[in-house]
């Protein structure tokens, strides 16, 4: 008789996807939950609703499994101590709406690799249905934006007359200077690092206006123009290839300067926005053929994690930076036993 799966210890792996897992849903509980509370389309706020008793349903599921399998659950965050739900509106339903739509396409990548890390089948079937759940949310959000001239399509290229080899090396290094058009691959790219960036920018820029600690406010204030500076420079190669460029949404942001969330959720929210720019930077360069353009990835990546032990810097010193899920450290046990 084989064992249950609850007899099967957890994997780092899963463990590790489980712990992330509720730090984010915790967090987006927070975040939803005053979202839903300032909004005021009524086409918006099902699709907010939606995502917010998902992320509910997984922080009880997560909790589940690591209680049974005897593992502390995270501090993570509540609206108790992280959000003001009274608070004057600070983003648009429009941006809310965006902002949902791109961290359902986030959570896609996130559940995909988590199945693909998780090896007990009752983990395995967890994170397929968030998989299945996530994929609703994106396709429900897609389907408004689209249907309220909200989504930004990315660039169109002429059609393929014929299949084509390519003959130089030109095609993968500068000659002189010389550039040739963008591949498909690296517009898409680019034009989605610099979409990405400019919902950032919008939401450090929100996250600014209310930061109540000084040096939080310096980092995201620093965070803007970094993110801005992207977002110049990918809009500079699409532009060399004639290609038009997504504008920002710095008009979608109100002047409220009253405290909205903790000091603590925007730095962790942040310091995702931060990881995710490193990953999708780093498929910017495995997927760019041309020299440029990987180079410039390799450079930004660098600066996005420089920023990152700014911020880890901080997040510590506040001791709000919870230690992940980590393997023995067997030279203390020993020294302590001494």
């Amino acid at each position: 008789m084989e064992e249950k799966d609850t007899q099967i210890r957890l994997t780092a792996g899963e463990i590790g996807q489980l712990w992330m897992q509720y730090l984010n849903d915790s967090s987006s509980i927070c975040v939803l939950t005053y979202f839903l509370e300032k909004a005021e389309d009524d086409e918006i706020k099902p699709i907010i609703d939606f995502a917010l008793e998902l992320s509910k349903s997984h922080v009880k599921k997560v909790s589940s499994i690591l209680s049974e399998e005897k593992n502390t659950v995270p501090y993570g965050f509540s609206i108790e101590e992280d959000v003001d739900l009274t608070a004057p509106r600070l983003y648009s339903d429009g941006f809310v709406l965006n902002f949902i739509n791109q961290m359902s396409k986030v959570g896609l990548t996130l559940y995909g690799a988590a199945v693909g890390t998780s090896v007990r089948s009752d983990i395995r079937t967890y994170y397929m249905n968030c998989l299945t759940e996530t994929m609703e949310l994106y396709n429900r959000s897609t389907e408004l934006l689209l249907s309220k001239g909200l989504f930004i399509r990315s660039p169109n290229l002429p059609k393929l007359e014929k299949a084509e080899f390519v003959k130089k090396q030109w095609f993968m290094l500068d000659v002189f200077g010389e550039k040739r058009p963008l591949v498909a691959a690296e517009v898409e790219n680019l034009f989605a690092n610099l979409q990405r960036n400019a919902l950032g920018v919008a939401a450090l820029t929100g996250f600014s206006q209310v930061a109540q600690d000084k040096d939080v406010k310096q980092f995201f204030l620093k965070g803007l123009e970094i993110g801005n500076k992207h977002i110049r420079l990918f809009r500079g190669k699409l532009e060399e290839s004639k290609l038009p460029a997504p504008m920002g949404w710095d008009s979608e942001i109100t002047n409220s300067t009253a405290r909205t969330f903790s000091d603590k959720l925007m730095m962790y929210f942040t310091s995702g926005l931060i990881s995710m720019s490193v990953g999708y930077y780093g498929t910017g360069v495995s997927q760019s053929p041309r020299g440029d353009i990987s180079s410039m990835y390799n450079r930004l990546s660098l600066e996005v994690q420089m920023y990152a032990e700014d911020g880890a810097n901080i997040m510590i010193k506040n001791r709000w930076l919870e230690q992940p899920p980590m393997a023995a450290d067997r030279d203390e046990l020993i020294r302590n036993k001494k």
